[in-house]
């Protein structure tokens, strides 16, 4: 398929001029044809009151249609071939097995919905029959069920360039829920977003349904994206990605004369504990396993382990000594875009920069600036000193971990407190855990999952 570097806005091709961009090739830091071309406010305007018009319309279809869609979409995506995995690689630097999983997982993903969607228990429909002779009021007839909300716009994401972006989990959910979409283009993948939202609008059109069910948008998310969010026909936002870019789109929705929400998966640091049986046991196993996790895609999936506590002691020293010297062996890796890159030495220098933390260890390979390349390396402080300058808890998104020793299990709760994470792992033996009952019951707490 010839890319036409253009919006896609409720089954019309978006204008040219404005800003231009092209995608960068992260392998090789080449720019890719063709230009893309921002859309005005005025074009994003009329997508959003074409979605809210298609509302009125897609919200009365049956379970049936909807499943229809999100099966078709599955098939367009799929029907692609080749050309939308050789795009993808050329966009992010991803290998070939990963985007075919990829995109496996996005097109399960809506096949996983249209059941969803057909067997119907999501509408948690409820009813409370009517009480006349309660006492001492009687109760009406109540029932409730899940409904639609309206227009949700949805941010593609920059480290999951299909299963989380113009078609991914999100979309699809909307979908199914009898939303419309109005996706947000990446900046890194725009030619990766424009087949799939092509795919998109190819379902759309062949299940008979409005063409503003979907728009696929390219733009800045300051402007555009701030735009789309405060327009009022949105109805809710879909976002992962950073904290700073994250928390400007729930700030936005909040100041709304009438607040949507904002579903957002931000970044985290992911605390790792490794309980003192564990490191006895099996330190220099956790060393390769650490390696291979904060060094896995470059250390760019959002659930990489940022952050490592462990209790001082010998077990630790060993520990230490074996994640250091297989670090010093670790390849670097291509990250997904020069401005991820940048970040990521410029956070990580933040990081090490700070008093009392060591780098433990490096790569001994020295990065390819044409590659776009992250070093994999490791630093270690403590525990006090982590209390004492909250800006160890920045992200370095990338192949970086931050090791943090402790003297006692009360320093441990109190790094806890300091902050809310996705996830939080804990390595111990079955007397470890049992032992670190309060630690645990703390970390419930915290992050949004933990395992």
């Amino acid at each position: 398929m010839l890319l036409q570097g253009k919006s896609l806005l409720a089954g019309l091709t978006g204008a040219t001029g404005g800003t231009v961009f092209r995608a960068i090739n992260p392998a090789t830091s080449e720019s890719l044809a063709p230009d893309f071309h921002e859309a005005s406010l005025a074009e994003v305007d009329a997508a959003l009151q074409a979605a809210a018009a298609a509302f009125e319309d897609y919200r009365a279809r049956p379970p049936e249609t909807r499943a229809k869609l999100l099966d078709s979409i599955a098939a367009e995506i799929e029907a692609l071939g080749d050309t939308l995995l050789q795009r993808a690689q050329a966009e992010t630097g991803l290998p070939p097995a990963r985007l075919q999983g990829e995109r496996a997982r996005t097109c399960g993903q809506l096949r996983l919905f249209a059941q969803v969607v057909r067997e119907g228990s999501w509408v948690d429909a409820r009813i409370d029959p009517a009480l006349p002779d309660r006492q001492p009021l009687p109760r009406p007839d109540l029932r409730r069920l899940l409904i639609p909300l309206g227009p949700v716009v949805v941010f593609g994401s920059s480290n999951f360039p299909l299963a989380f972006s113009v078609a991914g989990g999100d979309t699809a959910s909307a979908l199914a829920a009898g939303c419309p979409v109005i996706v947000k283009a990446h900046r890194a993948h725009p030619g990766t977003a424009e087949l799939v939202g092509h795919a998109v609008v190819r379902a759309v059109a062949a299940c008979g349904l409005p063409a503003g069910l979907f728009s696929l948008v390219h733009g800045g998310g300051s402007t555009v994206g701030i735009a789309m969010v405060k327009h009022p026909a949105v109805a809710a936002v879909g976002f992962t990605g950073s904290h700073a870019a994250g928390r400007a789109l729930c700030d936005a929705a909040a100041a709304r004369p009438h607040p949507i929400p904002v579903f957002a998966e931000m970044s985290s640091l992911n605390p790792v504990f490794l309980l003192p049986g564990a490191l006895r046991e099996r330190g220099a196993a956790l060393a390769q396993g650490l390696l291979g996790s904060f060094t896995l895609g470059a250390g760019q999936f959002c659930t990489k382990p940022g952050l490592i506590f462990a209790l001082r002691g010998p077990d630790t020293d060993a520990f230490l000594q074996a994640l250091a010297t297989a670090v010093q062996g670790a390849a670097c890796a291509t990250m997904l875009t020069p401005g991820i890159q940048a970040a990521f030495v410029e956070n990580r220098a933040k990081v090490t920069a700070l008093p009392d933390v060591k780098i433990l260890a490096a790569s001994g390979v020295t990065p390819d600036a044409k590659k776009t390349q992250g070093q994999p390396s490791v630093a270690v402080t403590t525990a006090a000193n982590f209390l004492k300058h909250p800006a160890l808890a920045t992200e370095a998104f990338g192949p970086f971990t931050l090791v943090i020793t402790a003297t006692s299990a009360d320093e441990l709760t109190a790094c806890v407190r300091a902050g809310g994470q996705l996830t939080a792992t804990l390595h111990g033996t079955a007397a470890d855990l049992a032992a670190a009952g309060p630690l645990v019951a703390l970390l419930e707490q915290r992050p949004g999952g933990s395992s």
